[in-house]
Order: C-alpha cells, then structure tokens, then sequence
C-alpha cells in the first residue's frame, strides 16, 4: 500500500470520509419530507436576479442556487443539494484541522463525530440558507491560519485573505471572524506576522473579492445597514442575558460536546502544543463578546465552533492517551503508559446516542404530528429567536416550510375571478418576501405572473410595469386598501394549515387606485425590516 494512504488510514481520515457521505446521504433521504422553506423562495428569486448584492444578503447563494436549479432541477433535493454538500464537508474540514493540530486518529474521528451529530449543523444541511456554507468558510480561514502558524509560512494568510473576501460574499458575518483573529494575533507572540506583507496582501485580496458588493451597497445607499438598523428599531429579536446566550450555544452544538469544544477553548491557553494557536480562541472570546453586545442570535457564532472542537478533540486524546500534545515543529510524540483506551469506545457511543436522540429537532425524520409528540417528551424547548415565531406550533425552521401552498392556491382563485381583459394589467402585491417567493416559485403552475413586494430586495424590483389601478393583495387589512382603492371585493382566506408559521392570509382584489399610479405609492411601500 502507497504510504500516502497507509497515512489516511493511520489517522482516520478514511472513516471521516465514509462519515461525512453518510452524512450527505441522511440529508438528500430526509431533505424533501416537509416543503419548501420561506427564506428559499427568497433565494431563488434573487438568483432569478442576479446582482452583486440584495437587501439581506451578499450575492453568492442566490448565484449558486442559480446555477444549481440549471443544472439539477426545482426539487426539494436540487434545492437542498448545495446545504447537504456543504454540512457534509464540514466533517471532513474539522477532522483534517484536528489532524493538523496534532490529533492522532481517535482526535479526528472525535471532532468528525462530533460536527456529524450537532444540531446546528444538521439544520444547516437540511435548509438552503447564507447558514449553509458559513461554517465552511470561517473554518476554511480557521485551517489556513493554523497552516500559516504551524509550518511558519506568512503565505498561507493570502489564502486567509482570499477565504475571507469569498466569505464576505455569502454572509457578512466573517468579516467579525476576521476581526477575531486580528486581535487574537495581536495578542500572542504571532503579533510579528504583521510585519510580514503576506498578511497584507491577504487582506487586500479580501477587499478586491469584495468590493464589487461594497460598490452596490453604496450606489444603493446601504440597504443592510438601513436592514439591521430597522430590525433593532422594531425589537423583532429575542434579547438573551448572558448566561442564556451561552446556554443556548451549548444547545445548538449538543450539550455532550459542551466539554469538547470547551475544552478546545481553554487548552490553547494552557497546554504548550497548543499554545502557538492562542489567536483561535482569543477570536472565538472576541466574537462571542461582540455577538452577545450586539444582541446578534444565538446562532450567529455557531460557523467558530468546528475549530474549537477539532482542538478538544486533540487535547482530550492527549490526556486518554497520557502523552502530551505535539508541537508544531514535531513530527511526533510517544505516549506515555496506561492508556485509558477504555474511554473512546465510551465517549464515541454517548456522543451518536445524544445526537440520534436530538435528530428529530433539526432534520424531519418524524412526520409534523409524530413531531409534536417528540417534543413533549423533551426536558429542555427549542430557543424561540423572534418574537413572531412564538404562536407557531412547530419550530419556525419547521413551521415555515408549510402553509405556501394554500395561500397560492387562494390567490390563482382570486385571479381566475379576474376577466381576460384584466389579468395582463392587474399584479399580484404580497406583503412579504415569503409570500412573493410562493407565488414566484409554486404560482407558474396555477399560470399567475410574477408578484410584486416592498419587502427587502422585491422593493428594489419596483412595480415592474404594473400601474396598481388593479392589484390582487394578500395579508393586508379591508380598512386600509379602502383608503386606496375605489372597489376591494373580498375573495377568501387561505385555507388553515395547522402546521404553519404564516396561515390564513385573506386576498382581496382592488381596483381603482385612488394614489394615482403604483409608480407614485412605490417609495412609501419600502419595508426593509
């Protein structure tokens, strides 16, 4: 055997591999059991069009998701392909900075087993969202500072920059994570990288990859600050103390790997084969801080935790295995005697029993009432995050991916109610983007038009042509389209799925636009929140 692959199978890395396409294969069986989820119709409808940015995100996903509906279709496996792939390489990335941290094959398999299992990243492989690939790029930058760091070569930072400015176009975000190791470097012997141009240039290919969604946030007068400036005016969020922000990262990773990942944290200030990689976890310190600061959501720092767990990984196989941990410039380091080996069957079983018992609350193994059932039966609930989501039976993760379907079919009854002559004049007005992206996606097939939105990006599109003399509207109120409208003839509400988040929406067709024309409406119909 080659020694190239006598080494993979030395340090385990062929059964993170086997671990990581089991994982895959779990996400494509169980990604098509519920529907499709609110925020993906408004990912598929930004990358119907393509731009270099939108109001809530940066431009890759919904790049991505066009080039992924081209190639493998609409289903909800097509649409779910790109989260499968990616949470799935999540365990191969984690694993191999374990390895590079100075794991042997129990630490690899450890951190592998511990991604596979955390909720978090089971939710990420089972919805299309900005979530999906984040972790995957934080620890794509995770991995090149501990190559810049264990083999000396201020190079590999460029790699850093160029990870980086490709985070930035996916979500914003790592920009904080950037931030982290910046102050993490300036805090440890590793500050004299700074005097190297390398660092620099990194940092200079992050804003080239950038810029050309900073120069549209510009020419748009920056639409997610006025985003998130709006949505902390409004108080939509969940503010959590402190001691609850920790707790809930501690249930979104599995509280079983709360020691790994903890310990991942402490080691690098208190073991000497770690300690090269202090910056890690003075990063994963500055970005919880600023995250809890900012009242960001609890899932906001969960892209950090790999890291921390590839590093526990490796600490806690050096303290079974007696010996201590490699440094960087050693190839190797014998183990002490009595190895308490008795622990890793131990540890590997409790960590796939919690997380087989806690699946169900991210992936939907169980039908929605089998659901509901399992979620009686747990001690602890899941973390509500938005006041809005609190009167939904299921999880919003859940919950939002029902009800779309009837509130189409309520509005193709209200434009088959329109008479021929009607219809090519008359727009379909949706209160938000969940609403619009339904009846853009589901409503080709019911033969309704694209709709129209003032919600986030859908309010940059405009009236598309439309003159508002004649609108079906969904979601607003009889009083207030009577303020704008000569005639509002009530055609009927959604039919209620006991499931959903957005339920019941009333549709009314209006006529007679008392505002002149849609045009001169346009601007007071922004709803950026």
């Amino acid at each position: 055997m080659p020694a190239e692959e006598r080494s993979l199978f030395r340090d385990g890395m062929l059964i993170v591999i086997a671990i990581a396409l089991g994982k895959f294969i779990f996400h494509c069986y169980f990604n098509n059991q519920y529907g499709y989820f609110r925020d993906e119709f408004d990912y598929m409808a930004c990358g119907n069009h393509l731009a270099w940015g939108y109001v809530d995100q940066p431009p890759l996903i919904p790049f991505l998701i066009h080039i992924c509906r081209a190639v493998l279709g609409d289903s909800l496996r097509s649409i779910r392909f790109i989260p499968a792939l990616a949470s799935s390489l999540l365990v191969v990335q984690t694993a191999v900075l374990a390895r590079e941290l100075g794991g042997r094959r129990f630490a690899v398999v450890l951190s592998a087993i511990a991604v596979l299992i955390a909720p978090q990243y089971l939710s990420n492989g089972s919805l299309l969202g900005t979530n999906c690939l984040e972790p995957n790029l934080w620890m794509g930058c995770a991995y090149f500072a501990v190559l810049a760091i264990k083999r000396n070569d201020p190079r590999y930072w460029l790699w850093f920059g160029v990870v980086a400015g490709i985070g930035l176009q996916e979500k914003y975000s790592i920009a904080l994570f950037g931030l982290g190791m910046v102050v993490g470097l300036l805090l440890t012997p590793q500050r004299r990288v700074f005097l190297n141009p390398w660092i620099w240039l990194g940092g200079f290919a992050a804003f080239l990859i950038f810029l050309p969604n900073l120069l549209w946030n510009i020419h748009n007068q920056w639409p997610f600050v006025q985003l998130m400036h709006n949505i902390r005016a409004d108080g939509r969020d969940v503010v959590l103390p402190l001691p609850q922000f920790f707790f809930q990262q501690i249930m979104l990773i599995d509280p079983i790997t709360a020691p790994i990942w903890i310990r991942g944290l402490v080691a690098p200030f208190v073991s000497p084969g770690l300690k090269p990689y202090r910056a890690l976890a003075w990063c994963y310190l500055v970005c919880f801080t600023v995250f809890f600061v900012l009242h960001g959501k609890n899932y906001y720092l969960s892209p950090i935790y790999p890291m921390l767990l590839a590093a526990g990984a490796v600490a806690i196989e050096a303290t079974i295995e007696r010996r201590p941990i490699a440094h960087p410039e050693t190839e190797s380091v014998r183990s002490g005697p009595n190895r308490l080996v008795w622990l890793k069957p131990i540890i590997v079983i409790l960590l796939l029993a919690s997380g087989a018992h806690l699946a169900p609350l991210t992936v939907p193994i169980l039908s929605p009432s089998e659901f509901l059932v399992y979620l009686k039966y747990l001690p602890l609930k899941p973390p509500v995050m938005e006041h809005g989501h609190e009167r939904a039976p299921l999880p919003q993760w859940y919950a939002d991916q029902f009800g779309w379907e009837e509130i189409v079919a309520e509005t193709a009854t209200a434009y088959n109610r329109l008479s021929p002559a009607e219809r090519p004049g008359c727009g379909i007005f949706a209160q938000d983007y969940g609403q619009a992206g339904a009846i853009d996606f589901l409503g080709p097939r019911y033969g309704l038009p694209p709709s129209l939105s003032g919600h986030q990006t859908y309010w940059l599109w405009g009236p598309r042509g439309y003159s508002g003399n004649c609108l079906v509207v969904l979601g607003d109120s009889r009083e207030r389209l009577e303020e704008l409208f000569e005639h509002v003839e009530y055609v009927g509400t959604s039919a209620d799925n006991p499931y959903a988040l957005e339920k019941e929406i009333a549709v009314y067709i209006c006529r007679g636009a008392k505002f002149g024309t849609l045009e001169n409406i346009w601007p007071q119909l922004k709803k950026w929140r």
